[in-house]
């Protein structure tokens, strides 16, 4: 399947069926949450994650990716302290990631992430993706 399809499957609609020229189309933000996973949880993070979280965010409207990452190594630089996974969600806009962030599914499903998390729990930054 190529991303054209892919984009048509998760309802994203190509820039030319928006009927914008791809310099026009607009561009996703992305969020990253480096989290501070207790260890003793991981195992929970995982399956929540996996079984929870990600079926309801992939279903909301501006959605086009989640993922969560496990620190590997620090290459280059210090990685941020104590946060051994990043989470990294992408919306069409911040309008509809804040959209989500209000719905009572993510008021359901967040808090059985955040309740595999400890000390400062999450760091969280926004980016534009250029």
């Amino acid at each position: 399947m190529n991303r054209r399809d892919c984009l048509k499957v998760i309802g994203i609609a190509p820039a030319a069926a928006l009927g914008l020229q791809a310099a026009d189309a607009p561009h996703p933000i992305q969020l990253q949450l480096d989290l501070e996973v207790d260890p003793a949880k991981e195992k929970e993070l995982l399956t929540n994650y996996r079984n929870t979280f990600r079926p309801a965010i992939s279903k909301q409207p501006g959605f086009v990716d989640v993922k969560l990452m496990k620190l590997r190594a620090e290459m280059a630089g210090k990685a941020p302290a104590n946060c051994t996974y990043r989470l990294l969600l992408s919306f069409q806009t911040e309008d509809q990631r804040k959209a989500w962030v209000a719905t009572p599914l993510h008021q359901k499903v967040w808090p059985a992430i955040e309740g595999t998390l400890k000390g400062a729990k999450y760091t969280a930054l926004l980016y534009d993706v250029v």
